[in-house]
Formats: C-alpha cells, structure tokens, sequence
C-alpha cells in the first residue's frame, strides 16, 4: 500500500542521487530560467526542484506527502524565496501558475485516470507558449497494470495526450526492472513537449532515441498522487 509512510520512506532513500535524465534534458532544451517558472509536479525528495532552483528557475513544488515543507525547505537552501511549495495531492490540485516548464518524473501515474484526465488539462492550460512538459508515463505492459489507483496508457493514448504539442523526445521503456519496492517489468513512455509559440503551425515529430534504459536508479516510484 503506498501511503504516506511509504512515500515519506520512498524519498528518505532518495539521497544524494544525480537528477533524472529526463529532468536534465528538460532544462537543456528549456535554456537558463533566468526568473521563469517551472512547476515540478511529485517533488518528492527535492533533488530535481534543487536543481531548477539552482538554473535560476522560480518553481512550484507540489507534493501530498505531508513531510513536503520541511524536505522542500533543506533542499531550497538560500533560495527560498525563488519556491512554492504545495501539500497538494493530484486530485485537489485546480490550478497551476502560467508555467514554462513542467516535470513530473514518475509520479503522474500513480493517481486514478479520474484524476489523471482533470489534471492534465490543468498541466495542458498552465503551459505557457514557447513552454515545455516533461513526463514519465505508464503503458499497458507494466507490471502493476490493473491497478485501480494508477493510470496506465496505451501507446496511441499517451501521444494523443500531446496533440497541439511539438514532441521533442519520446522514449518507450518496456524491460525488467527494479522499484523500490522490488522487481517489476517496467513500461514507461519518457516524453518532452514544446508548446508552439502562438501562430505556429509545426506538427510534432517525435525524437527518436535508441538507447535501453536498464539502470534502475532511473526508475522508482515517485509520488504525489
């Protein structure tokens, strides 16, 4: 059962870990902040809203688990006043700030798709033009499929979630892995999109991207939903 307790055990074993990949490559393509706003959506241990913090991104931190503050606090440092922090769980969260970058790393899915759908059209309004999303998805292959409380999206659902958008990286991640609570097979869509500046009429074309993802520090189970 992933309670609060297990998510307040989940992000003590965080550690020092280097940010995702994903989170990295979001912010290579988004540039400097330079006082924009990112919103980093299952926060968890902070490490990735640290990083954002320390590229000159304002960030809204939202995470449910009640020990949020207190982490988002250590991991702030002196830059307290470039965050906000949000005790939200997913299905109470109505409204985002206009953003320009949004990341949630392994931690959309794990909410129900009547909450997954209201929320990402939150996500889809809050993103302001020239902006990114950056999103870890789970596909119909993965082990905890069936779920109740996760969402789990066939190929054609996770890229239709990104009409309007320009798909700048797409990776399908379907192997044998390892989460914090074990061995599982993972089935996970890795995903970057750009909002089109007003008027432009590009089509998204997905990157693709040849490498296998084995190393299970990348995955996990991260949450906020």
């Amino acid at each position: 059962m992933r309670d609060d307790d297990h998510w307040a055990r989940y992000n003590a074993h965080q550690g020092d870990r280097p940010i995702r990949e994903q989170c990295a490559r979001v912010m290579s393509l988004a540039g400097p902040g330079a006082g924009r706003t990112a919103a980093d959506l299952g926060c968890g241990a902070g490490l990735e809203t640290a990083a954002l913090l320390a590229a000159g991104w304002r960030v809204v931190a939202v995470d449910g688990e009640p020990g949020t503050p207190a982490r988002l606090s250590r991991a702030a440092g002196d830059r307290q006043a470039m965050v906000t922090v949000r005790t939200t769980r997913f299905q109470d969260l109505s409204e985002l700030p206009p953003t320009d970058l949004i990341y949630a790393g392994y931690s959309l899915p794990f909410q129900t798709r009547s909450s997954f759908d209201p929320l990402w059209t939150v996500l889809r309004a809050s993103l302001r033009p020239g902006g990114r999303i950056a999103v870890d998805l789970f596909g119909d292959h993965d082990s905890w499929a069936g779920d109740p409380d996760m969402t789990f999206l066939t190929e054609a659902e996770a890229r239709g979630l990104f009409d309007g958008l320009v798909i700048e990286h797409w990776h399908e991640r379907d192997e044998p892995g390892t989460a914090f609570s074990g061995p599982k097979h993972w089935h996970v869509f890795e995903v970057i999109a750009l909002q089109p500046l007003d008027g432009d009429l590009q089509t998204g074309r997905a990157e693709t991207v040849d490498e296998r993802v084995t190393d299970p520090g990348r995955g996990g189970e991260h949450a906020a939903g």
